[in-house]
């Protein structure tokens, strides 16, 4: 089935004649990253040599795809709009909320009894306002997203911070959080920073144990969680054009670890083979037909320093296999290297588990290749010494693989096959463990290991690998292991090696699958009735922020001065806490548990001064924010270098707007949640000094000035009143833009959308 086949061959009969405009306009050949960008611009934002990493620039996105989990929030926003439809094509996807613990068909049971009022609420509002909806089990959205709706040259927003996924199909794909998909849904026009350009050209060819998923875990090394902020990375070469397109899909997936806004490759004949393999065949031929304007110019490519920000080589041929982590996805380690790292840094040997699959590597090429490992295990009396789970991507895949006999080479090494979910990779996972409290070490082939990520349990060493790679060490059970170079001691007593792993590309039997799961909106949603119970504890409808004043940034004190590494999983936590994604009252009380007090190097105890302005009062962050609340007083959150890193909820900055923050000043921001936070009406700003992070004291009162008169590029002013007596005053910058104070001053950006459309 083709989807949205009207709005893609209106996409590319517009495609070339706009790139061709822009490239007169600027004067020179452009990046496929350019070509995508200028053909994209919305209305409001006329032709112009915009400057990268500095202007900002309104795009039009082409569709929205939205998780269960952040898509229940954004629903809501959006039914505050008063719109009938949504303005472009846009879909749901059930895949946040479904456990992972006894295989796929109990716990698919288990949740969708547990979900049925969040399932039901999301299913009828697509209904009502022409959401394609893919049903709980259908699959993780970036792997439906690109079996049905990615294609070259497309632009699309995601409110999860993987949609980069599709630029294994030549698109531009972003992960926004849920206020700016309304803004897409509403037809209006998306705003971004024009970005900067990284370049990675791939040469050679992979081979024997390498695999792309190496590509971006040795990109990750060299450029660091936050190396590629405000920047879209372009893969090209020809080890680019050597790699399946789902292969480029875990490369460009794995792209949001270094904070990159996204990351694409030019259309080739692999996506050409993807498109068709996935009954796409008509998408194919339009995109062959445009060919060259679906790539970068051969100029970039030749001499990619003139048009690149930053270039990277990587050749492919002489590329070790990877292994990252624990603790953080860009901690990087050639496997040559990895055993003596594990004793280096006493990482307990031990194997506990082997988690394959998830968002990031569950494609049709990389089961048959860990399968290939599997199945060398049995021939050579080989089980796993290691729990071992696989996770697959969508029903599609599920079906084929089940069909081909990967499933069961899994099974018959011991492997449980989880539910078509995300599962363990956002901490779904009831782990199954006689001590929760034990240092242990775990490998995924899943793209993100923070702290308590995937089980809750801070002890347990994450790490990230490829598909084939955490199979081969489930097998052994040994962090020292080396395939490449180890061999092992079989149920019979003999030693016995692995040999390099074997994948085809594509099913030679094609996809197959009984039910995709996906179900259309009504033609015509005027009639149904979204209802939520005013008693629940799952759902919640929203009431619109009220637009913060200078007076409310008076006298202000600090809810928490975070220290270190402060993600959006340390501000608001997945796990258990999904169930709350709906209601925003009750997941406020997760606020900033898991980010470590400056003060006390403890989590979530913090001091509170509204019993006595002389001596604090240690509370939970959560209950010191409704203390301060109920009080009328006002609260900062500090923090230090890319905060808010990691995934795009919203929640992250919804929370703390709910519970009476004013403004969030840090280091350094992650690019997706300082949009967020600038989305929800609250200042996000930045110390101009860095190190007047260490100047703040537990018991400061702290002003803000120049609300009132705030401009763009103009700093404000924060007084620092020491209990002491004395008082110190410091500049803070900001990134607002003209438009961007508009939502400041009308308390959200939704706020503004509703009084431009009459709502207000």
């Amino acid at each position: 089935m083709v989807f949205d086949l009207d709005m893609i061959r209106a996409t590319y009969k517009a495609l070339p004649q706009r790139v061709a405009a822009a490239r007169q306009r600027l004067g020179r050949p452009l990046t496929l990253t350019e070509k995508i960008l200028y053909a994209h611009l919305h209305e409001d934002s006329p032709l112009h040599a915009y400057a990268r990493g500095k202007d900002y620039v309104f795009f039009a996105p082409d569709r929205v795809a939205m998780q269960d989990a952040t898509a229940q929030m954004a629903l809501l926003q959006f039914m505050m709009c008063g719109r009938d439809k949504t303005a472009v094509p846009s879909t749901v996807h059930c895949d946040h909320l479904i456990l992972a613990e006894n295989g796929a068909q109990k716990d698919l049971a288990r949740s969708l009894d547990a979900n049925a009022e969040v399932f039901d609420f999301l299913a009828s509002v697509s209904n009502k306002y022409g959401i394609g909806f893919w049903k709980p089990g259908a699959g993780i959205i970036h792997q439906i997203v690109l079996e049905n709706y990615a294609f070259p040259g497309g632009m699309m927003i995601g409110t999860d911070s993987h949609t980069p996924n599709a630029g294994g199909l030549g698109m531009i794909a972003i992960g926004v959080g849920g206020a700016d998909a309304v803004d897409v849904m509403t037809g209006m026009a998306w705003e971004l920073k024009m970005p900067k350009l990284i370049g990675v050209k791939l040469t050679g060819r992979l081979n024997g144990w390498t695999s792309s998923k190496d590509v971006i875990l040795k990109v990750a090394g060299i450029l660091t969680v936050k190396g590629g902020t405000g920047a879209i990375v372009e893969y090209f070469g020809p080890g680019a054009e050597s790699m399946s397109c789902t292969g480029k899909g875990t490369i460009c997936n794995m792209g949001a670890e270094i904070g990159a806004t996204t990351s694409t490759f030019g259309y080739d004949a692999s996506m050409s083979r993807y498109l068709r393999a996935t009954g796409r065949e008509a998408v194919a031929e339009l995109a062959d037909g445009i060919r060259e304007h679906l790539t970068g110019d051969a100029e970039c490519y030749a001499q990619p320093e003139k048009y690149f920000d930053q270039v990277i080589e990587i050749d492919l041929s002489t590329l070790e296999p990877h292994i990252n982590g624990p603790y953080t996805p860009d901690l990087a380690w050639p496997i040559s290297r990895f055993a003596a790292a594990v004793r280096e840094n006493s990482y307990p040997q031990k194997l506990e588990v082997g988690l394959i699959g998830s968002c990031t590597n569950s494609s049709y090429e990389d089961l048959d290749r860990a399968a290939s490992v599997a199945r060398q295990a049995v021939a050579k009396k080989l089980k796993v010494k290691s729990e071992f789970t696989v996770t697959p991507g969508s029903e599609q895949i599920r079906f084929t693989v089940e069909r081909d006999g990967q499933l069961d080479a899994f099974e018959k090494i011991g492997g449980v096959v989880l539910a078509n979910a995300c599962g363990p990779c956002i901490g779904q996972w009831a782990r199954h463990t006689d001590d929760p409290d034990r240092a242990n070490s775990i490998i995924t082939s899943f793209n993100r290991n923070f702290s308590k990520r995937n089980d809750g349990n801070p002890q347990t060493r994450s790490f990230v690998a490829s598909p084939e790679i955490v199979t081969a060490m489930a097998i052994a059970g040994d962090l020292t292991f080396n395939p490449l170079t180890d061999t092992l001691v079989n149920e019979d007593g003999q030693t016995v090696k692995l040999d390099p792993p074997t994948g085809v590309e594509l099913p030679p039997k094609g996809f197959s699958v009984e039910d995709a799961g996906f179900q259309p909106p009504a033609p015509h949603g005027s009639g149904i009735e979204v209802k939520v119970a005013r008693d629940s504890n799952r759902l919640q409808l929203l009431e619109p922020f009220t637009p913060i004043t200078a007076s409310q940034l008076e006298n202000m004190r600090i809810l928490i001065k975070a220290k270190g590494k402060c993600t959006t999983d340390h501000i608001s936590m997945a796990g258990p806490w999904l169930k709350f994604r709906g209601h925003l009252d009750n997941i406020a009380n997760n606020s900033f548990i898991g980010a470590v007090n400056a003060f006390n190097e403890e989590t979530n105890r913090v001091a509170n001064y509204v019993q006595d302005t002389s001596k604090a009062e240690f509370l939970p962050v959560p209950d010191s924010a409704r203390k301060y609340k109920a009080a009328g007083i006002g609260t900062v959150v500090f923090g230090e270098e890319n905060y808010g890193e990691g995934s795009s909820r919203e929640h992250a900055a919804m929370q703390p707007r709910f519970l009476g923050v004013k403004a969030v000043v840090v280091k350094s921001f992650a690019r997706i949640h300082e949009t967020n936070l600038k989305k929800q009406g609250l200042l996000a700003l930045t110390f101009a000094l860095p190190q007047d992070y260490d100047r703040i004291r537990q018991d400061d009162l702290i002003d803000i000035r120049g609300l009132e008169t705030m401009q763009p590029g103009q700093p404000l002013t924060m007084v620092l009143r020491h209990a002491d007596g004395t008082s110190e005053e410091m500049a803070l910058h900001h990134t607002y833009n003209e438009a961007q104070i508009s939502w400041l001053r009308a308390g959200s950006a939704l706020n503004k959308i509703r009084q431009d459309l009459g709502q207000m």
